[in-house]
């Protein structure tokens, strides 16, 4: 798929919710509008851990990415999906362990590409690029990725909390096959989405996140679903998990008191 096979608007639509302001906002953050917070306030009447939920999954990212950074020796990274930026970025984490740490940030969202400009433009090493992130060939011919990104050596490919946004005609396993092919070995995959084992929340959370976004949304999926996707790839330990306890820097991160939906994840290796 081209980019041109998938024009990208440069205008922000604030009459839809954007999943990327929905989590701004659950973050705390201030990027986001009217629209979105209503949705996230509908939303968190049938499944209230949302917001913990958020949390989790952001310290889930900067503990990977600081994992992959300071004990793999990582210094690349593509972030797809990566929404708007906010405290302790994946730039940040990993330049703290490299100065020369490069990261490209993907994004569909224009609002994401303004601000993330905003916030690199004295950053050599980082760029944000404007793209579908199901787009493999459009994004690794980027100019930018070009740029920064040196494919004949390991990249960390980062899904954090994306997958759901795909819906299955849009085969998210083939998307992670394709990139996968595309990096070289010892290179990582990180991968994490929605799931629940209740059919009532899969259901109501798919169809109400779909009608919300106008159809920018996927679905959220079963625990064995999401390994499915992985399948091929070499899972390392703790394996697929709550992304909560996926190497957990104590017991200080907020609870999930409700499990009626999860963030699920893991890290893959490219042997």
């Amino acid at each position: 798929m081209s980019q041109d096979a998938r024009a990208q608007s440069s205008t922000v639509d604030v009459s839809i919710p954007s999943v990327a302001r929905m989590y701004d906002y659950y973050l705390g953050g201030k990027d986001n509008y009217a629209v979105d917070r209503a949705a996230c306030e509908e939303l968190n009447k049938v499944v209230p851990s949302t917001q913990v939920l958020a949390i989790n999954n952001r310290r889930f990212l900067q503990r990977v990415v600081r994992w992959l950074a300071q004990e793999q020796g990582i210094r690349q990274f593509i972030d797809h999906g990566s929404g708007l930026p906010t405290q302790d970025n994946v730039h940040q984490v990993a330049q703290r362990a490299d100065p020369d740490s490069r990261v490209v940030y993907v994004d569909n969202d224009p609002i994401v590409l303004a601000h993330g400009r905003a916030l690199l433009e004295e950053n050599e090493n980082t760029a944000v690029i404007q793209a579908d992130m199901r787009d493999t060939d459009g994004i690794m011919s980027h100019p930018e990725v070009e740029r920064l990104i040196d494919f004949s050596q390991p990249v960390a490919a980062l899904f954090v909390s994306v997958l759901h946004c795909i819906p299955d005609e849009d085969d998210p396993a083939g998307l992670i096959r394709r990139v996968a092919d595309r990096l070289a070995p010892g290179s990582f995959l990180v991968v994490c989405q929605l799931v629940s084992e209740d059919q009532k929340t899969r259901d109501f959370v798919t169809e109400f996140m779909r009608v919300s976004t106008q159809g920018q949304w996927g679905r959220v999926r079963t625990a064995a679903e999401l390994a499915a996707i992985l399948e091929g790839l070499e899972v390392l330990e703790p394996g697929l998990v709550e992304v909560s306890t996926w190497k957990p820097d104590g017991d200080l991160g907020p609870k999930q008191r409700t499990t009626e939906w999860i963030e699920y994840g893991g890290v893959a290796r490219k042997r």
